[in-house]
C-alpha cells in the first residue's frame, strides 16, 4: 500500500509558540489537502532552536491541548512535531511528539543532546533513556522517532527497525557550517550518505525534516528527504527556503526489499548483546559476564 508522506519545512519563529501552532496547524492542513498520511515537522518546531532560558517559557506538558489541537483538523492524519517538554517532574526535554486525530499516540524524549562546539543543549535540557517504536496501525505498523543528533548515534535506527518500525521519522534543527562553503556542502553530503546508509541496512523508509530560517547567525539548511527501502530519493526539499513536499513509499516494496536482502532477520541480537556485555563490562572496570569470561 502507498504512504504519502509530507515534509514541512519551515522556519520557526522564536520563541513564539502560539504563531508557531498556527503555523503548524495551517501547514498540516496543506499537507491533507495533498492527500498526506503522515506529515512531518522539524525539531522543536513548535518553538525555535536557541532558546537558553526562554525554556520554562514555552515548555508545555505533553499533555497540553494546544498541541492535541495541530492534528485535530486534518482527520486521520498522522503528525509529527518537535516542541519543548516539561515533565510531571517539573523538567524539560526536547522531545517530539505523534499525533493523530487530536490525540498523542507517540513521544520520543531526544536522547542524545550535542553539548560540543556551536551546540549547547545540554545546559538547558535533559535527555531522554528510552528508544522504543510506536504502533500506528495499517499499513506502516510501527515507526520509529529520533531527534536530529540521535541519528549520528547508530545503535538508535539499529534498535528501532530491529524494533519493527517500516519508517524512521528524523526531525532535525541542523545548521549550516558555513553557507554555500566547501565545508558546509561536505557536511550536508554525511547527512545524506547517513540517512541512505540507515535506509539500506534497515530496510526502512526514512523520512527526514529540517528546518529552515536563521537564528542569532546560525543558519538553518533544510534539505529535507523522504528516503525508500532501498535508499533511492523519493522526495527532496530545497536548500535554505520554507517548502511542503510530499513523496510516498510502497510498503509491499518494502516487503520485497526484505525479502530480497534479509540482513535485518538475520542480525544476531544475542551475538551482539553478549560482546556488548563484555566491553560495558571492560570500560566499566567490572568483572567479565561469565559466558564472556569462559570464552576468554
Amino acid at each position: 500500500m502507498e504512504v504519502r508522506v509530507a515534509l514541512a519545512q519551515v522556519a520557526p519563529h522564536l520563541g513564539e509558540v502560539a504563531a508557531n501552532l498556527e503555523m503548524a496547524a495551517e501547514r498540516a492542513r496543506a499537507a491533507a489537502a495533498e492527500g498526506a498520511d503522515l506529515v512531518v515537522f522539524p525539531e522543536l518546531a513548535l518553538t525555535g532552536y536557541l532558546l537558553s532560558d526562554l525554556v520554562p517559557e514555552v515548555a508545555m506538558p505533553a499533555s497540553d491541548p494546544r498541541l492535541a489541537a495541530v492534528s485535530r483538523e486534518t482527520p486521520g492524519i498522522l503528525v509529527a512535531i518537535g516542541f519543548v517538554e516539561e515533565t510531571a517532574e517539573h523538567r524539560y526535554a526536547n522531545t517530539a511528539a505523534l499525533l493523530r486525530d487530536g490525540e498523542l499516540v507517540g513521544l520520543h524524549r531526544k536522547v542524545y543532546q550535542p553539548t560540543y562546539g556551536m551546540f549547547d543543549e545540554g545546559r538547558f535540557t535533559r535527555p531522554g533513556d528510552r528508544i522504543r517504536t510506536t504502533e500506528v496501525g495499517e499499513p506502516l505498523g510501527r515507526v520509529g522517532i529520533s531527534i536530529c543528533e540521535d541519528f549520528w548515534h547508530p545503535s538508535l535506527p539499529l534498535l528501532q527497525a530491529q524494533d519493527g518500525a517500516a519508517l524512521l521519522i528524523n526531525l532535525a534543527a541542523g545548521p549550516a557550517r558555513a553557507p554555500g562553503s566547501a565545508a558546509g556542502l561536505a557536511a550536508i553530503a554525511g547527512w545524506h550518505k547517513m540517512q541512505e546508509t540507515y535506509a539500506l541496512l534497515g530496510t526502512v523508509a526514512v523520512a527526514f525534516c529540517n528546518r529552515v530560517g536563521n537564528e542569532e547567525g546560525l543558519t538553518f539548511w533544510g534539505g529535507s528527504r523522504l528516503i525508500g527501502p532501498g535508499g533511492g530519493v523519493l522526495a527532496e526539499a530545497p536548500l535554505y527556503e520554507e517548502a511542503l513536499v510530499v513523496g510516498s513509499f510502497d510498503t509491499d516494496d518494502l516487503r520485497m526489499q526484505r525479502y530480497q536482502l534479509p540482513i535485518l532477520a538475520d542480525e544476531r541480537l544475542e551475538l551482539t548483546r553478549r560482546e556488548l556485555d563484555r566491553i560495558i563490562a571492560d570500560r566499566a572496570g567490572l568483572e567479565a559476564p561469565a559466558e564472556a569470561a569462559a570464552e576468554g
